[in-house]
């Protein structure tokens, strides 16, 4: 995805205290960059919801790489088709892991968080 991730499944996100789990993962010796923690929990063969500790940020309402590494682990261990939903807290997102180039696309929709102007 072009950063670093770690993809736990879970049987339910809600059982997990990410913003005390996520920076002991995100900073551990293993990852000595740092990496983004996702906790994904497999709905069914199509549907992930996932809460993601993205790295220097903290826990996010979305995250679009945790969001594609999380449907790439999953196809990966045979827990879901290439082609799923995901649910985060901020919205869903699909997550397309392609066959016939190993592109992942995401598609879902985008939102203004802020404007800045820099005078010059």
């Amino acid at each position: 995805m072009g950063n670093p991730h770690a993809v736990f499944f879970v049987d339910d996100v809600k059982d997990y205290d990410i913003p005390t789990i996520g920076p002991l993962v995100e900073w551990h010796p293993m990852f000595p960059e740092g990496v983004n923690v996702g906790f994904a929990q497999v709905l069914d063969d199509e549907t992930i919801r996932l809460r993601v500790w993205e790295r220097g940020a903290g826990l996010t309402i979305a995250c679009g790489t945790g969001a594609c590494a999380a449907a790439v682990s999953a196809a990966r261990l045979g827990r879901t088709k290439r082609k799923v939903r995901m649910i985060l807290d901020g919205g869903e997102l699909l997550i397309h892991w392609r066959e016939t180039d190993d592109r992942v696309l995401m598609t879902g929709p985008i939102e203004l968080e802020s404007e800045l102007e820099i005078a010059s």
